[in-house]
């Protein structure tokens, strides 16, 4: 009975403390690039050019895309369905200023079901551009003990280094 008791009080202190856990997250990168705004802006704009430099489609090889919705900007979507490192999802551009921010709606199916968004900013910063690769949302009560465990700011963070790297030899490319 003791055992019980103690085992009880355990999963209590431990449901407790992962509500007390902050709900909001925000998980953030930059990188100063060497081409203007004209340039990088539409690599980031158009969902079909993203492929190319995202570091997410590149986990899986085989992970199946569709795009629909408006061409670039503002209505522009992408699907994606691939292995369990990436998961189903969609993303939609919901906002577009051009040369300066790139906002998307992400909606995660599988692993887990989830809602993000995700902002790509650039401002100039002498001569150059600095593209800062943002995501944020909430976790609900599953997410923060998900974030217990899996350290969030590395587990999205890496790969957002790894595709402002790319983004960033792309853009750079042929530009004097």
């Amino acid at each position: 009975m003791k055992i019980a008791i103690i085992i009880a009080l355990v999963v209590i202190a431990f449901l407790v403390f992962v509500a007390s856990r902050p709900s909001q997250y925000r998980v953030e990168r930059s990188t100063t690039i060497a081409a203007p705004a004209a340039v990088v802006f539409p690599q980031i704009n158009d969902l079909h050019k993203a492929a190319v430099w995202s570091p997410w489609l590149k986990i899986d090889p085989n992970v199946k895309v569709a795009y629909e919705g408006a061409a670039a900007g503002v209505g522009a979507v992408s699907t994606w369905a691939g292995n369990s490192e990436i998961g189903e999802g969609r993303q939609t551009i919901v906002e577009s200023k051009a040369d300066a921010l790139v906002r998307i709606k992400l909606e995660f199916i599988k692993p887990m079901v989830g809602v993000a968004t995700t902002d790509f900013t650039l401002t100039s910063e002498g001569g150059k551009i600095r593209v800062t690769w943002s995501m944020y949302g909430d976790n609900n009560f599953i997410g923060k003990i998900f974030c217990l465990f899996m350290n969030q700011d590395k587990m999205i963070g890496t790969p957002f280094e790894k595709g402002l790297a790319d983004l960033k030899a792309l853009t750079e490319t042929g530009v004097k």
